[in-house]
């Protein structure tokens, strides 16, 4: 694979509506990292299939809520009481960067367990982002298209 998932995470999230509708997907009960790999594995033409999503999600689940939920709970736990306390604030800031490092960590992760599927097997984009997205509560198919555009421009 040409570019690494993380490398194409930074990138993809900085390009406009995507911070905003990661966001909204994860309010939704879905994980940004499986759902920034899909859209890199489906950029790259692999192929979908329910047992590439098992693996990708088995991978996930347990470093999501194991090492990343505990410091996001943490870090947005002390967002308000933070804003008056420099030295808590400091901490916060201190959390928030463990958790940006777990969540790469995390695509490290995932990136190796799909370096071995071929490329160029497959064209939809979207069988990626409905399959990551699959069992969500109240799913945003708007922030899913906004992804989607963020990704192919169309």
């Amino acid at each position: 694979m040409t570019s690494d998932l993380w490398s194409f995470s930074l990138g993809t999230y900085a390009r406009p509506g995507v911070e905003d509708a990661c966001l909204q997907l994860q309010s939704a009960g879905i994980n940004v990292c499986l759902l920034l790999c899909g859209l890199w594995l489906g950029e790259r033409g692999v192929a979908c299939n329910e047992d590439r999503l098992q693996q990708l999600r088995s991978v996930a689940e347990s470093w999501d809520a194991d090492v990343v939920q505990p410091l996001r709970a943490l870090r947005v736990n002390w967002k308000v009481v933070a804003i008056g306390d420099s030295e808590l604030n400091a901490l916060r800031e201190q959390v928030k960067a463990l958790e940006l490092d777990a969540e790469r960590r995390l695509l490290v992760r995932l990136e190796r367990s799909a370096l071995s599927w071929p490329q160029d097997e497959a064209t939809d984009l979207s069988a990626w982002l409905e399959g990551v997205a699959a069992g969500a509560a109240h799913l945003d198919r708007d922030a899913l298209h906004q992804l989607r555009v963020a990704v192919t421009g169309a």
